[in-house]
């Protein structure tokens, strides 16, 4: 009961106007790009059959590093497209983002991560792009040997700890820049806007239809700042929310994944096929949690590797994003159990000790969000909160993850939080899960009163990451909107499809693998 009165509580809260970052961190202005234009002359792309996949085209763009310098240096943006299928039917281009920081477009258009419906391909070409610092469009490349030793946000137990991660963080930066040169500093969304309208005008759109999931959403919502004239459509999927300060981004982030954690509970009580079902699941959890502690806990399957707490977490956060809750509770019912079982598929692949570097976006969440805190006891605070507000799940490893990457990160960041300034586009379709395990409901409830009269918000009353391909309802309403500008009723919800139903979401791969964020593979051999 009380648990169930400090999740009410809480998400009443949350869903009231949040306060945006304060005075203190608010070290750059915020809104629109100042000099936010479009070359005078579109560039050509010169398309040509991809050598991953011939049924779709490659191509690149040539921007600028820095948009201050336009006469600088410049770097290729990379590019794939799927051409519409029925020509005579074809409305433009369709730009997508698959999310992270860190997802890429381009693989997205090259496997078909979205699983958009024939009413869509056969209307719009699809067209991906990696963002700057992304993959193929000049890659933010790290050190992986120093990737793999940063501190475990629930091992830092004293002011040393703390200390030891600022440092940590800062040989980390240096390490990424040094690799990457002066991109490293320039990769913020308020760029990748700048080449996204780029690559609209490229493409002969004059005016841009967009669907962004996750973090994709905040490309959308920005470019609807700052572009507001040149929007036809954009359909932005599981919200982030850029008014955050500090304890907010933290609070929301423990919340929804506690939330997430309560309802594979509800699912594993009320479902026979669930490994776990008839036994308490949260004490399962606890005692494996408290193994991990200990350094008892063995992956079946893999002899000798160890899952840590926050390995444990991971596990079940990534789960969460399908929502995949049977692979979750045969994972956990093998780990109790000290049994291999075809559950370690939920793993992802081991890192291998021949990688060197990675690409690590991690630094364009930190140019967009600024969450200081200022020593361990404040530190303290935040976790022992986080722990209250989410008893099982104790942190969300991406959100906590993140953020503790990005601590000491020096003010003031080019792309600092703020209230969404948006006025005179077309209406904006905004759908969001409430139980989404990463962008919290909350979030996409905020984003849509900032917004205010041009945004409408579509309620999936179910699982996981993405709405998109969550049954009919959901997507049919989606493609309406893109296809014909048809916007939902207000208040519109969606009847939850069941988890084991859930259709090609469910495959679609995590961001990563990138340290904190789901898909991180958490040893090496």
């Amino acid at each position: 009961m009380r648990r169930t009165v400090l999740s009410l509580g809480l998400l009443a809260a949350l869903t009231a106007p949040l306060m945006p970052v304060t005075p203190a961190t608010a070290t750059a202005t915020a809104g629109p790009v100042a000099g936010a234009t479009t070359p005078a002359s579109a560039q050509s792309i010169a398309w040509a059959p991809c050598a991953e996949n011939t049924a779709v085209e490659c191509g690149t763009l040539t921007v600028p590093v820095d948009y201050a310098k336009p006469d600088g240096e410049k770097f290729e943006l990379a590019l794939a497209r799927r051409k519409a299928t029925d020509p005579a039917a074809r409305i433009g281009s369709l730009v997508i983002n698959p999310g992270g920081p860190g997802g890429s477009g381009v693989e997205a258009v090259l496997g078909d991560w979205l699983g958009f419906s024939s009413e869509l391909t056969s209307r719009f070409d699809v067209v991906g792009f990696d963002p700057r610092g992304v993959a193929r469009s000049h890659p933010i490349l790290c050190s992986l040997d120093l990737a793999v030793q940063a501190p475990d946000p629930l091992s830092i137990k004293s002011q040393a700890d703390f200390e030891a991660l600022l440092a940590h963080n800062e040989r980390y930066r240096q390490d990424c820049r040094q690799r990457t040169g002066p991109l490293f500093d320039q990769v913020h969304t308020g760029n990748v806007v700048r080449d996204l309208d780029v690559l609209r005008a490229a493409l002969g759109d004059d005016k841009l239809t967009y669907y962004g999931v996750s973090y994709g959403t905040l490309i959308g919502q920005l470019y609807a700042e700052q572009f507001p004239g040149r929007v036809r459509a954009l359909t932005l999927d599981s919200n982030m929310d850029h008014s955050l300060g500090t304890r907010a981004f933290l609070d929301t982030e423990s919340w929804t994944a506690q939330d997430s954690f309560n309802e594979f509970v509800a699912w594993c009580g009320k479902t026979a096929s669930c490994a776990l079902h008839g036994q308490d699941v949260r004490a399962v959890w606890r005692d494996l949690l408290a193994r991990a502690d200990r350094g008892e806990l063995e992956v079946p399957g893999f002899p000798g590797v160890k899952l840590t707490k926050l390995h444990l977490i991971r596990q079940a956060f990534g789960a969460f994003y399908g929502p995949a809750f049977k692979e979750l509770a045969d994972f956990l019912e093998a780990l109790a159990k000290g049994t291999p079982s075809e559950a370690k598929a939920i793993l992802t692949p081991l890192a291998t000790s021949s990688e060197q570097v990675i690409n690590d976006a991690t630094q364009v969440f930190c140019q967009d969000y600024l969450l200081p805190i200022r020593d361990y006891r404040e530190y303290e605070r935040h976790i022992r909160r986080s722990a209250a507000i989410a008893p099982d799940m104790l942190i969300s490893s991406a959100g906590h993850g993140t953020s503790v990457a990005c601590l000491g990160t020096s003010a003031p960041i080019p792309n600092p939080q703020h209230r969404l300034d948006v006025s005179g586009t077309p209406t904006l379709l905004l759908g969001n899960a409430l139980h989404d395990p990463a962008t919290a409901y909350p979030w996409a409830v905020n984003a849509a009163r900032q917004i205010g009269r041009e945004a409408r918000l579509l309620t999936y009353e179910g699982w996981g990451h993405g709405i998109y391909g969550r049954g009919e309802c959901p997507t049919t309403a989606i493609d309406d909107y893109l296809v014909s500008l048809k916007v939902p009723a207000k208040g519109a919800r969606c009847e939850a499809v069941p988890p084991a139903e859930v259709g090609p979401l469910r495959t679609r791969p995590l961001p990563g693998p990138v340290p904190g964020m789901p898909g991180w593979t958490f040893a090496r051999s």
